[in-house]
């Protein structure tokens, strides 16, 4: 089983409110089934939950009552997101099934707090891709708050083990400097000691750590043993590649 994190950067348009980009999911949910590996998803949330989350500063837990509404909004915005990634795969030839996050699992103090993750392993063994996504959660000590998709994609794949983890962004991976530099070259593999010496810029908001936050999911998941590659969905063929386990432009991370 190989597990993808499909990034909201490369479904979605972060910069604009509730937009998605069709073309780009339906094409990497083709790729996906052209690939005929098994696979379990996590789909982030990008401007389906970012824009409203980071307004009402939903991941620092409940402080006031506006941000109820706001809760309600994403938790909804959420859903129509991931029913369009359910219907793409479907339309793939892809048996999918969405397993809802605030409905099986709780946060306590911002952190994902699982002690199994049974129900997507048992869907897997009837071959059924389980889908998950960042979503607006219960927590023991905030009230709420937001569960990113990387801290799904941590706890599964120490789980469950899988083949691999393939991060799927709007960019090739990781640059040797800021990527509006003309001089700025990829970093084919990267290892863990060298994290501290580079500086990771967005220019979207993101309240579950942006490309900062994945790096330190998959240097964390390469010191538990597993292969983690950091793709650009917005590459036609990238993802069924990455899947096939051919050569791929990327970043690997590996435990330094």
């Amino acid at each position: 089983m190989i597990l993808i994190k499909l990034g909201g950067s490369v479904i979605t348009d972060k910069t604009r409110y509730h937009t998605v980009r069709m073309d780009v999911l339906e094409r990497l949910c083709g790729e996906i089934a052209a690939s005929g590996k098994k696979v379990a998803i996590v789909h982030g949330a990008g401007s389906f939950g970012h824009i409203i989350a980071h307004k009402y500063d939903l991941v620092n837990g409940l402080k006031n009552d506006a941000q109820i509404t706001a809760v309600a909004a994403v938790s909804r915005d959420m859903r129509e997101l991931n029913l369009m990634v359910l219907n793409s795969l479907i339309d793939a030839g892809i048996a999918p099934i969405s397993i809802p996050p605030s409905a099986c699992f709780r946060l306590k103090g911002g952190r994902l707090d699982i002690s199994d993750v049974e129900i997507v392993r048992r869907y897997l063994d009837i071959g059924i891709s389980p889908v998950l996504f960042g979503d607006v959660l219960l927590d023991d000590e905030l009230g709420f708050s937001i569960c990113s998709g990387d801290q799904l994609i941590a706890v599964m794949a120490k789980k469950l083990f899988p083949e691999k983890v393939i991060f799927v962004s709007d960019i090739d991976g990781i640059m040797d400097r800021d990527p509006a530099d003309p001089a700025a070259m990829l970093i084919k593999e990267l290892r863990q000691d060298e994290i501290k010496q580079r500086t990771f810029t967005s220019k979207v908001k993101d309240v579950t750590g942006g490309i900062w936050g994945k790096m330190e999911t998959m240097f964390d998941l390469s010191a538990h043993g597993l292969e983690c590659i950091l793709i650009n969905g917005m590459v036609p063929g990238r993802l069924q590649s990455a899947l096939e386990g051919k050569e791929v432009v990327g970043t690997r991370i590996r435990k330094g």
